[in-house]
Formats: C-alpha cells, structure tokens, sequence
C-alpha cells in the first residue's frame, strides 16, 4: 500500500504527460517556455484572479510573496507555530520576525480569534496556513488586515482546490501561495509553486522578482532571485489536469469514508461551515501517551502512516532566539503529540480503506 500514490497516477495520465513533456523536448524551451504561460492563464482561472505566477517552489513562493510587499528587517509577520517550516523561515530569510499564534483545535488553522493580541507597530502581514487541506477563516483575517494595514498571504500549499464559501484557495486573500510538491494535491515531478493574486502592480513585482529582479532582460528593476518554474515540469502539470477535479472529488469521498468508518474510535477531522476539503493529508488524533506504538504496528502491518508535524516551531533550535516556550501554544503542542495522517489519495478504494482503518482500530483497542 502506499501513503501517496504516484506511479498510479502517472499510469492514468501517461499518454498526455508523456505528450506534453515530448512538446517540451522537441522545442527546447526549457526555462520560461510556451506551457509556463499556458499554465499561468489555466490556473490564474481556475483560481478566479488576474493572475498566476509560477515560481521554483512553494516555499520559495512565499519568500517571494513578503518580498513583493517589502517586508524585511524590523517587520514582524504573524503565522502559526504547527506547519512545515517553511511557513516562517520564508519569513527570517527576508529579515524579518515571525511571531507566532496558536491554531484551533478542531481545524488545525489559525485562530483568528488571538490574531490581534500579536499585532504590533512593527507587524506586516499574516501567513495563515490553510493546513492538511482545507481553508483558514480568512474573512476574519482580511477584515482584521483592512484595520489595521496588513497583508494576508495564504499559504495554500495543501490546500489547492479547497473551497470556502464558493472561493478558490488562493484566491481570498491579497496573496495565494501553493505548492507543486510531487505529493500535493496539484504536484509535478520535482519542486514547484505558484502566487496569485488581483494586485496588477504586485503581480509585476512578482514576476520581476522571480526573474532576477526584471521582466525585461538586462533590465534589473528590484534584487531579484532565480525562482522560475521549469517548462517541464509545466508540462507535467497541464498533462495531469484534465483528472484534476475528478481528483478532488475523490479526496473528498475518500477523506468522508474514512471519517465514518473512524468517528466512534478517534478523533477525526472537522471541516469549517463553508469549507470544503482536498485531504492533503488525512489526520487524526490518538492518545500522545501511545502515538509512537501505534504508528509502529501500523507500519508493522504493512499500511505507511506517517506524522504532520512532531515538532512545533517553538521547540527548534533555530527559533530558540525568539524567546518562545513550552506552554505558550497549548493546541499546537498538543497536535504536535496527537496527529497521525493515514494514506490518503484519490486511488484509495473502499477494501484499501476499511483495510487501514480495520487495523487502526485493532491496534487502538489492544
């Protein structure tokens, strides 16, 4: 069994990957070719923008992101302390400080409700993570932004495809960050990511940025970076995306079977009123004192688990400077010790989940 299936993937689009990336081969425009633009425009809409911006991954994309909005040294930006890391190291690799706010038990998002008690005269701009899937409550967010002069840039990089109130993620906020990541929702066959936006001048900012500083070349009008996208692996996305919804429906029908054959045993995930989920991951939670046994004997059984995230940002060596400490983020620490994330993709089937689940309960009540 695999935690996310690729190869099956592949063998189901084979024919139109194989012909896109063959285009790609014959024409020989490997940096910034035809198909770059051509998956800007499909999924700028999609999202429901103006624009999309592909860029050389998502973590580089968010980097990109504060950097458009002049964010450096002496700003603060707001963000959650449970994510992969590159939600705040983006925001130390430009200068600035992250600072932390605790996320809801139930969703794993941010709470809005302790955003403006982190606000300071210093603070810029608030990276909410739209976490294993589904969106943060980000009408709260861009309201608390428009009082007091920030800039929210989602961090949608499991969450590309999710709804919220009719809203594409990506699409809500001033900025959309995702990531093309193999084992994301919408994922090529190495690094990627993608901004969006409405903002025309930061979209040429964007684009300057990630082209060493200029959309014309010999023409440097801000420090720039390499951060373009590769035309191959553009064509590996445009190859895969006539499944792209069918794929998400399957997340979400997998992600619903899952949660009824698990609701009486563990705690399972809560979608927000208004959302729906793409299940990047699967999460659940299970009792901290026995998380490591039971991930043991699920791999034991043969059935891939795996753990998002068992460390708080808090609790890294390389944030130790920001005077955090245990105790500060109870719901955040408390998940870092709870979740568990079960195999989750759209080629899942029903004997496939009552297999994982079947086990999962077997162990649990050991």
């Amino acid at each position: 069994m695999q935690f996310i299936d690729l190869k099956t993937q592949y063998e189901k689009y084979k024919d139109d990957i194989d012909a896109r990336m063959k285009a790609v081969l014959d024409h020989g425009r490997f940096i910034m070719g035809p198909e770059v633009t051509e998956l800007e425009e499909m999924l700028a809409d999609y999202v429901g923008v103006k624009h999309c911006i592909t860029v050389s991954s998502g973590t580089h994309s968010l980097e990109i992101a504060l950097r458009a909005l002049d964010i450096g040294p002496g700003d603060e930006v707001i963000t959650v302390p449970f994510s992969w890391i590159s939600s705040a190291e983006v925001i130390m690799l430009t200068g600035a400080t992250p600072v932390f706010v605790d996320i809801e038990y139930d969703t794993f998002n941010i709470d809005t409700s302790k955003i403006e008690a982190a606000i300071t005269e210093k603070t810029k701009a608030i990276i909410p993570v739209s976490l294993f899937g589904q969106m943060s409550d980000l009408e709260t967010m861009n309201s608390i932004a428009e009082k007091h002069n920030l800039a929210v840039i989602e961090d949608a990089a499991q969450s590309f495809g999710a709804t919220r109130n009719r809203k594409r993620s990506c699409g809500a906020s001033v900025i959309g960050s995702t990531s093309f990541f193999p084992a994301k929702p919408l994922g090529c066959y190495g690094d990627g990511g993608a901004l969006f936006t409405d903002d025309d001048e930061l979209a040429d900012t964007i684009r300057a940025i990630r082209t060493h500083g200029g959309v014309r070349r010999h023409h440097h009008t801000v420090v720039g970076t390499n951060g373009r996208f590769d035309t191959l692996q553009a064509a590996v996305i445009l190859g895969k995306w006539p499944g792209f919804e069918e794929e998400v429906t399957a997340r979400r029908e997998n992600g619903a079977r899952y949660t009824e054959l698990l609701k009486d045993h563990v705690v399972t995930p809560k979608i927000s009123e208004g959302n729906t989920h793409v299940y990047a991951q699967y999460t659940i939670r299970v009792d901290a004192n026995r998380r490591d046994e039971v991930v043991s004997a699920m791999k034991e059984s043969g059935i891939p688990v795996g753990v998002y995230y068992p460390k708080c940002f808090h609790e890294q060596p390389v944030f130790e400077h920001l005077g955090y400490k245990w105790g500060d983020f109870p719901q955040s620490e408390t998940a870092s010790r709870e979740v568990l994330s079960l195999p989750m993709h759209p080629f899942l089937n029903e004997e496939d989940q009552k297999r994982v689940t079947g086990q999962l309960i077997d162990i649990i009540k050991r």
